[in-house]
């Protein structure tokens, strides 16, 4: 799949990420979590070794395989399903990075487990991602994340796992001599549309393609951000709306695979923020169960968009990292239901309390689930006095 010049350019790329996702940096002596899939040891070992050049230190954890995770819903009693691991607080209150690298076997093994138990894990453990988002608002925490090719992932997109690896290896450019300086040059660019974007002041966003019909108001101290390390690769800009202000429908094309369910043309639509009804053409009832997780769950927490200038991605890859940041004939738009990002906040995160978040209208959830757009489209900033700028039409921004 990958050569072993691959392995060690896909590393490279992966600590820049990481360097790139905390405007402090990484020093000697700070705590790196590196979480992997068995599937992707090879580049977990590249990793280790640099992190260990660096001064650092590693914490190596392999993920469940899929037969355990299914044991574990399948099993697990109520004590069990909540339960936490002892110390696991107490590490995630003292990393300073985290680099997981994805490589999963099945995508469907949880197709029979009830959706409630899976959100009941879910909203257990939300109090420890809370802590490394408390720790990122900080300055004192980033991570990063990527993916490896899998037989499962070829499989579920419908390609040959050569053809899978060669669709990474064009969005990540692996192939190019010097990859990193690459997308040192894209996070440049990216920069002069993201300052572009913040400098237009809106009432709200209105998308328009053939199925979508929404309203995303952006709301007070807001500002977009993107190509910023968090993920290998990443193309798209976003923010974090005011939820309270969503309105319409929303409709997304492209397939998704979540908790080891597969569902296909979810369409939403939003009264005064909230989903009032949801539809899917395959998963409907999963659907339902994920957006009544928690009160947030209905709730929007991202609004994003990709340019086709940027992004290789061309394909389904039945994985969200990658589908998120589809190009395409047209670019892409996906909305996240659930948590939101307080880096999109327009001030220092340090500063936002539970109550400010609430205040400004930034959803909070256990969930946070990308549904994707890639339809034509066009998407206008309506400004407070009605009139209108086009921000964005047929997958690149109008900057």
């Amino acid at each position: 799949m990958f050569t072993q010049t691959q392995i060690e350019k896909y590393a490279d790329v992966l600590m820049w990420g990481l360097d790139t996702s905390r405007s402090s940096g990484f020093h000697a002596g700070d705590v790196i979590l590196l979480q992997y899939d068995l599937a992707a040891v090879t580049l977990a070992e590249a990793l280790f070794a640099r992190i260990m050049d660096r001064g650092m230190h590693p914490v190596a954890r392999m993920i469940p395989t899929f037969r355990m995770e299914h044991a574990f819903y399948a099993k697990a009693d109520e004590g069990q399903l909540v339960f936490q691991v002892p110390g696991q607080a107490t590490l995630n209150e003292n990393l300073n990075g985290a680099i997981h690298v994805l490589a999963p076997e099945s995508l469907t093994h949880l197709s029979d487990i009830d959706p409630k138990r899976i959100a009941k894990a879910a909203v257990a453990r939300k109090p420890l991602r809370d802590i490394l988002v408390g720790r990122e608002e900080a300055g004192d925490f980033g991570w990063t994340l990527c993916m490896h090719p899998t037989p499962e992932l070829a499989a579920k997109a419908g390609l040959s796992v050569k053809q899978y690896a060669d669709q990474i290896k064009k969005a990540c450019f692996l192939k190019e001599a010097d990859p990193v300086g690459k997308w040192k040059t894209l996070y440049a660019e990216a920069a002069e549309i993201k300052a572009w974007l913040n400098s237009i002041k809106p009432a709200h966003y209105h998308v328009e393609s053939e199925h979508v019909d929404l309203k995303v108001t952006p709301g007070d101290k807001r500002r977009w951000i993107g190509i910023s390390g968090h993920n290998i690769p990443s193309f798209e800009l976003f923010l974090s709306p005011d939820w309270r202000g969503v309105q319409g429908v929303y409709y997304a094309d492209q397939p998704s695979y979540r908790s080891g369910n597969y569902v296909r043309g979810v369409r939403l639509e939003f009264r005064d923020g909230e989903a009032v009804s949801s539809q899917a053409e395959e998963g409907a009832a999963f659907v339902a169960k994920q957006l009544a997780m928690d009160k947030g769950a209905c709730r929007i927490g991202e609004f994003s968009l990709t340019d086709k200038r940027f992004s290789k991605i061309d394909t389904f890859m039945a994985n969200t990292l990658f589908d998120e940041n589809f190009g395409g004939a047209w670019g892409n738009c996906h909305i996240a239901v659930g948590s939101s990002y307080s880096d999109t906040y327009d001030g220092d995160p340090a500063e936002l309390t539970a109550e400010r978040k609430a205040e400004l209208g930034f959803n909070d959830s256990a969930l946070h689930w990308d549904l994707v757009n890639t339809e034509k489209k066009r998407v206008r900033a309506v400004m407070p006095d009605g009139s209108a700028v086009t921000v964005y039409e047929d997958g690149i921004f109008k900057n």
